[in-house]
């Protein structure tokens, strides 16, 4: 039987496998050593490895990166876990100006081997400060690495990536999809960057969902299928390096693509997928639609979140849309969370 676990599950298995394999791994952030260890991602590392490479941290983004980029410059390979993407701001100038640039500035003597996890997405009604998801600013810097993987084969196999990778890596994380379940071997492995995941082959679409996203293109894939539209569903993995040609090849197969980000659509991921193709002529052969966060800040109560976020249900009718003009039709009923699990192996 193929060996199954949870998202959150793998990237505690990433940690603690690589930190045994290395001793210069610390992991340290608000909450690794709470009792919730992190949503289960960190649960047990304390007690296996000690106080001195697992510890908890106080409020203070910007003076803790830039004590992880000093441990960083100095041998270690630090994995600095932020509760929430929203603080990422309190940490901007050590981040863009020093992790981003170290190596650079020094001519290649010196880098910064620096993984920064950091959570997106909604959970209780947690509002326009604490909803963010602001990776499409990191991909405007140049010497950063940015992974949003979304099954947990390569949770495992991108954080373990991470860790060995000698650039700072943003490191991106839905809360939703920590229940996620799929195969993941019991080994180490990696999984390079730059290398999109084909979670769905069709022919008649392609759907391209960012992080979580992902999911909800597979659930509405599925609406889909059931009026005979076959949906191809592609996960980038990674934002920086991003796979272009994975996700050109499968549009100009099918004529149709929709990018959906987990951010708001202006100057996001789905912008520059879509730059690149108008920059190879390509969007002469393909009917290109973006979605992605209504343009405001993030609402608190979940009236307002159902329109604010996209969903299957949403995606679903814009497909239907693109493939059968002026034809009203929308999904009857909705699949929930527990109804998508990944597959494997890959």
């Amino acid at each position: 039987m193929e060996r199954t676990l949870s998202y959150s599950e793998a990237l505690r298995e990433a940690l603690e496998q690589e930190m045994a394999a290395d001793p210069t791994v610390v992991l340290f952030g608000l909450g690794v050593d709470d009792p919730k260890a992190i949503l289960g991602t960190t649960k047990g590392l304390l007690e296996r490895f000690g106080q001195e490479r697992v510890f908890d941290t106080p409020l203070a983004e910007d003076g803790m990166t830039g004590a992880a980029i000093g441990m960083a410059l100095a041998g270690l390979r630090p994995v600095h876990v932020h509760i929430r993407m929203d603080f990422l701001l309190l940490a901007m100038n050590q981040i863009i100006n020093m992790a981003a640039k170290m190596h650079y500035m020094f001519g290649g003597d010196l880098y910064a081997p620096l993984v920064i996890r950091s959570m997106i997405g909604k959970s209780w009604g947690q509002g326009p400060q604490h909803s963010q998801s602001i990776y499409p600013l990191f991909m405007n810097v140049p010497g950063l690495k940015i992974v949003a993987p979304t099954t947990p084969y390569d949770a495992k196999g991108c954080m373990v990536q991470a860790i060995r990778d000698n650039n700072p890596v943003l490191y991106i994380e839905h809360r939703h999809l920590y229940y996620q379940k799929g195969y993941v071997p019991d080994h180490l492995y990696t999984v390079p960057f730059g290398k999109a995941r084909v979670l769905n082959p069709g022919d008649d679409i392609t759907l391209v969902g960012v992080s979580q996203m992902a999911v909800e293109c597979l659930r509405a894939a599925r609406h889909l299928e059931e009026i005979g539209i076959k949906a191809e569903v592609i996960d980038p993995v990674s934002l920086y390096p991003l796979d272009i040609e994975t996700i050109s090849a499968s549009a100009v197969r099918t004529g149709h693509l929709i990018i959906v980000d987990n951010s708001w659509m202006t100057c996001g991921a789905g912008s520059e997928i879509l730059a690149v193709l108008a920059e190879r002529g390509l969007l002469k052969k393909i009917d290109v639609r973006r979605m992605g966060f209504a343009h405001t800040a993030c609402p608190t109560t979940p009236t307002l979140e159902a329109h604010f976020y996209p969903d299957a249900g949403k995606i679903a009718v814009s497909a239907h849309d693109m493939l059968s003009p002026g034809k009203r039709w929308s999904p009857a009923g909705e699949l929930h969370r527990e109804e998508v699990e990944f597959k494997g192996p890959f």
